[in-house]
Parts: structure tokens; C-alpha cells; sequence
């Protein structure tokens, strides 16, 4: 038995021995050389695994500067343009700077803009209260305020506003990882550039509600209806309304404002920018009145624009009160203003009896009897008429 178990022991070691040195030799001839440039840039990288860059991990990216030609799609969100100076500096290639972004919250829905018309009670994750149904509120395009991407955030830039029931990005602390992007089911969140410099300065329509605009604005106070009008004052067209809901485009925008002022429900928001004016910039100021050419009108004559009613006439078979009241009037004195047309009126006539030329009586009778010498009766009829 024992020397059954000592071959049997042999046979296994040799097979092993061979199976080694196979390994050995398809190892030399298979070996791959990595490039030590990758370890280096590694180091270099922040080593979070966020996956913002676009690749799983820090390694793969590491692997893909060391290929690529240039950095100009290699862009580290987390280290920014401080890492991308020194992987530049490893591989011997000139880093672009890139403008910083961070993630913003595409919805303004709070309680008080957005009243809770129903209760969920369930799984406390936003995936799993969004599979079921639409939503705590009459906006089924809303946060659904369960704070999942809170819970998936690694660099504590996400916290929940207990008042008005959202996220709220920290500015200092995001590094536009994309997590937050990816965990929200309803894709509230994007990751738009802060501009240049260190102001942080964003403006963004605040609403993801497709809804057409009586819908939505009954079902938020702060929707975006999809009125045009933003895009109509944005001087760089910038702003686009595409399914009743407008989009700006960072990479366009000028940072006027203008669609701020402009927007009737406040869904365009303004971040870090001064306090907004109280009145509206884009209104044209009023006109100034004209002053009018005042011209003299000629005096109105009294006489000819007030006439005296005729008197009317009672019969005898009117009852008494009226032939009483009739009397009255025409015997209730002038007022101040009749008064003054009849002297006016009488001034008039007085005026033209006055100028009127006087006809000689003489002449009259002469021209009488040399009528009546010559028997010219219709002469003498016409001036005695």
C-alpha cells in the first residue's frame, strides 16, 4: 500500500511541475509591459471612483490619458483643473481649462407653491415611490422629496430643506459627480457650468413639467407654462420652448436676466446674482405727452345757438291744473344766463337798425305819384306790401 501511494504522489507532483513550467513559458511570451506612466497619473488622481469623468473608476482613466493623444475629452470633475495640470505635466501634454459645473435641481416645487394632495406610505426611496405612482402632489414631473440622491451622494453636497421639502446642492462641496444625475427617476438634476470666474453665477428654468400651461400652473404656482415669452426678450437666443416647457443653454446665455424679469411664474431662477430691480427692465418707458397747438376758435353768437320755445297754445278743453301750470311757465322769470342772450340779441338788432341807411320820405312819395300818373298798379301794390 505504501508504495501504491508514493507513486501516486510522484505522478501528481510531475503534473504539477509541468503544468508550471507551461505557465512559465506562456507568461515570458504573452507578457504584457504596462506603462509605468499610469501608476504615476493614479497617484496624481483624487482616487474616488465617482465615475464623473465617465469611466468606472480612477485606474481606467488613468489608462485612457496615457492613450489618448490629447486631454481635450479627459476631464477629471473631482480634482478639476488644478489634477488636470499635473496629469498634463506627467504625460508632456498641455491641459485645456474647462469651466467648473456643478449639479443644479430643475424644479421649484415647493409645499407651499406645490399643496400635498395625497400621502405615501412606503419604502422611503424615490425609485420605488415613482414606480408606484405619480406623486405626493399634482405635478407628476416634481421631486418626488424622499432624498435618494441625497443618500448617494459621497461628498456631502446634498442635503433636504425640511421647509420647502427639496435638495439643495452645496455649491463648495459638489464635484459634479453625476451620481445625483443618474439616482433621480424623474431627471431633475443636470450639471450646468458656474461661468467664468468665481461668482458661481447660474440661470436655469427651475420646472420639468410638459405639461401645457393651465395644467401645469394649477398644479404648481411656480411651473413653467410655456408661454414664449423669455424667449422672445433673450437677445442671444439662447432659450428654446420645446413640449410647453423652455430650456436655456448655459453654453449661449449672456447673463442678462432679462428672461427673469420677463417670466409671469418666477421659473427662471438667478443664482448668486445681486437683488433683482423692483421694476421691470424690459418695459419701454412711457412716452412723453406732446404738448398740442392750442387754437383760437372764434367766438360763438350766443343769439343764434339759444331759441326761444313757441309758446304753446291751451284749449278750452283742457282741465284746470294744466291751463295752471301752463300759466306758471310762461310767466316764471328769466335766469341769469337767458337774460344775458336777450340783451345780447337786442345789442345786435340795435346795431343793425342803427347802421341800416335811412331812406329819404321824400323820395318815397315822389316815386308814389309818378306810380299813379303812369297807372303802374303793380308798382304801387309791391311797395305798399
Amino acid at each position: 500500500m505504501s508504495a501504491v501511494l508514493i507513486y501516486t504522489i510522484l505522478t501528481a507532483v510531475g503534473i504539477a511541475v509541468a503544468f508550471a513550467i507551461v505557465l512559465y513559458f506562456a507568461s515570458v511570451k504573452f507578457k504584457v509591459i504596462e506603462n509605468p506612466l499610469i501608476g504615476e497619473v493614479e497617484e496624481v488622481l483624487p482616487a474616488t471612483n465617482c465615475g464623473g469623468c465617465g469611466y468606472p473608476g480612477c485606474r481606467p482613466f488613468a489608462e485612457a490619458t496615457t492613450k489618448a493623444d490629447n486631454l481635450d475629452d479627459l476631464y477629471c470633475t473631482v480634482g478639476g483643473n488644478e489634477t488636470m495640470k499635473e496629469v498634463a505635466s506627467i504625460l508632456g501634454l498641455e491641459a485645456v481649462e474647462k469651466e467648473r459645473v456643478i449639479a443644479v435641481l430643475r424644479c421649484n416645487g415647493t409645499e407651499a407653491m406645490r399643496p400635498h394632495t395625497t400621502e405615501f406610505d412606503g419604502a422611503s426611496n424615490c425609485t420605488v415611490a415613482s414606480n408606484l405612482y405619480s406623486g405626493e402632489t399634482g405635478c407628476s414631473f416634481g421631486c418626488v422629496g424622499l432624498g435618494e440622491c441625497v443618500d448617494v451622494c459621497d461628498f456631502d453636497a446634498l442635503h433636504m430643506d425640511p421647509i420647502t421639502g427639496l435638495p439643495v446642492v452645496s455649491e463648495d462641496n459638489c464635484t459634479a459627480c453625476n451620481a445625483c444625475v443618474e439616482a433621480c427617476p424623474k431627471d431633475l438634476f443636470e450639471l450646468r457650468s458656474i461661468g467664468k470666474g468665481k461668482k458661481n453665477l447660474r440661470i436655469y428654468v427651475a420646472c420639468m413639467n410638459e405639461e401645457k400651461g393651465g395644467v401645469a400652473k394649477k398644479a404648481c404656482e411656480a411651473a413653467c407654462i410655456g408661454c414664449s415669452k423669455c424667449v422672445k426678450v433673450c437677445p442671444a437666443d439662447a432659450i428654446t420652448v420645446e413640449n410647453s416647457l423652455a430650456y436655456i443653454d448655459y453654453e449661449l446665455c449672456t447673463s442678462c436676466r432679462k428672461c427673469v424679469y420677463e417670466c409671469p411664474t418666477d421659473a427662471i431662477l438667478d443664482i448668486n446674482f445681486p437683488p433683482r430691480k423692483a421694476e421691470n427692465p424690459n418695459k419701454k418707458p412711457a412716452k412723453k405727452p406732446v404738448a398740442k397747438k392750442v387754437i383760437d376758435a372764434p367766438e360763438l353768437d350766443l343769439t343764434t345757438m339759444v331759441k326761444e320755445a313757441p309758446a304753446k297754445e291751451v284749449s278750452k278743453d283742457a282741465p284746470a291744473f294744466v291751463k295752471e301750470t301752463l300759466s306758471t311757465k310762461k310767466t316764471t322769470p328769466k335766469t341769469e344766463e337767458t337774460k344775458k342772450v336777450s340783451e345780447v340779441k337786442e345789442e345786435k338788432v340795435v346795431e343793425k337798425k342803427e347802421s341800416a341807411p335811412v331812406e329819404d320820405k321824400s323820395k318815397a312819395k315822389s316815386e308814389k305819384q309818378k306810380a299813379n300818373e303812369k297807372g303802374d298798379d303793380d308798382l304801387l301794390t309791391s311797395k305798399d306790401k
